[in-house]
């Protein structure tokens, strides 16, 4: 789960991380009246949208006054930014910046292990300067026992050619910003960019902060103290059918079966095993296929979530078609998908001997789910058949029924 600017800078000012005064705002009106608090001006307008690069894409403005500030945040607000409508500014005091810096803690992917980054090489074109020069970025990697110690957060300081002045107060910056990251489950805590300002003061201009999904059933409580509610992140808001299908996955904690992103084609898709579901969903596409949606399934959920997800999936309207493809299971049992996926075609009315319907997956209790299969006349593919090759033959089952 991203936050937006203004959560993250709430949740790391709680921490000490000093931030610049500021005001949320979600009218013009508004914006001027903000300007004027926070001394007429010159401010920075910032759209509140979950999306990187927004001061290139014109989601970061400045104002002099508050009546300029009124006109900007008329001009912003409302507009599309990135694939998202801005709804809400934050407006801060324009900061006199004399050095932009980068600090964050992440995970270091291919080493395994927290770590903890910094940079002089801030601001928008951080990215840019990485990718010329990787020595600009001072990378840490970091002990979960011991956590970040106070030692190596001022080497790590040290090494920004800082004014000595500044070197303690970076330091308790890197020592928040690791607390944050451990306390609130964080996959990522970035300070992009922290600035030294020209009267030596150092401020978080910008913040951002991902939880991890997975960990927001014990992160609500310490979440809802800043007023912020759990949310999925989506790139628009979800359609009906996503909704639907979230509810089967969180009304029953076993394994996964709901996790659903429509696309409104005529092949329904029930995926899954590990990646085996971007693998899938992948080869329908690139062999032609048309899929009417994305879907997880794993971790052996019941027979009923399977039956409510596929009852769910064959009920959509424009589906003419079904392929049940997953890798082989070690850990969900085939006979549970057969039973559920023929449940939902029965109470549907569907004659599983004439509607177009592919199955292929291998694993634990296969046997019994072939033999399920057999019984209803429903085509299946054994693990001999890859799943690259069961999507073609999905993909041309549906070619066959148009002719």
């Amino acid at each position: 789960m991203r936050l937006f600017e203004y959560e993250s800078k709430q949740i790391l000012a709680a921490a000490g991380v000093p931030v610049p005064p500021g005001k949320l705002i979600g009218t013009p009106e508004d914006a001027a009246i903000a300007a004027t608090e926070l001394g007429g001006g010159p401010v920075v307008l910032k759209a509140q949208v979950l999306a990187t690069g927004r001061g290139k894409a014109g989601g970061v403005r400045f104002a002099d006054t508050s009546q300029e500030a009124q006109q900007v945040a008329g001009e912003m607000l409302g507009a599309d930014l990135k694939r998202h409508t801005v709804e809400k500014l934050l407006v801060e005091t324009k900061l006199d910046i004399a050095q932009e810096l980068l600090v964050a803690a992440t995970f270091d992917e291919i080493a395994k292990s927290r770590s903890v980054i910094a940079s002089a090489a801030g601001g928008v074109d951080v990215n840019e300067a990485v990718e010329q020069d990787v020595g600009k970025v001072e990378q840490l990697l970091v002990d979960s026992f011991r956590g970040l110690q106070p030692y190596q957060a001022y080497t790590l300081a040290d090494a920004l050619s800082l004014p000595v002045g500044s070197l303690r107060t970076v330091q308790r910056v890197l020592l928040a910003i690791w607390k944050v990251f451990v306390e609130y489950d964080a996959t990522l805590v970035e300070v992009n960019p922290l600035v030294l300002t020209r009267s030596g003061e150092i401020l978080a201009a910008d913040a951002h902060i991902e939880i991890e999904d997975d960990a927001l059933f014990r992160q609500g409580k310490r979440l809802a103290k800043f007023g912020i509610e759990l949310r999925e992140d989506k790139p628009r808001p979800p359609t009906t059918f996503e909704l639907e299908a979230s509810k089967i996955d969180k009304e029953d904690y076993r394994g996964v079966a709901g996790r659903v992103i429509d696309f409104g084609g005529n092949l329904g898709l029930l995926i899954g095993a590990g990646g085996g579901s971007l693998t899938a969903f992948d080869a329908v596409r690139r062999h032609g296929g048309n899929p009417a949606n994305y879907c997880e399934v794993g971790g052996n959920p019941p027979v009923s979530k399977i039956y409510r997800l596929t009852k769910l999936i064959l009920s959509k309207p424009g589906v003419q078609g079904l392929a049940v493809i997953t890798n082989v299971f070690s850990n969900s049992r085939v006979d549970f998908l057969a039973r559920g996926v023929v449940k939902a075609m029965v109470e549907l009315g569907i004659d599983p001997r004439m509607y177009p319907i592919l199955f292929r997956s291998a694993g634990a209790f296969e046997e019994d789910g072939y033999a399920i299969l057999r019984k209803y006349g429903i085509q299946y593919l054994g693990r001999n058949i890859s799943m690259d090759q069961a999507a073609k033959a999905a993909v041309d089952m549906m070619r066959e029924r148009e002719l």
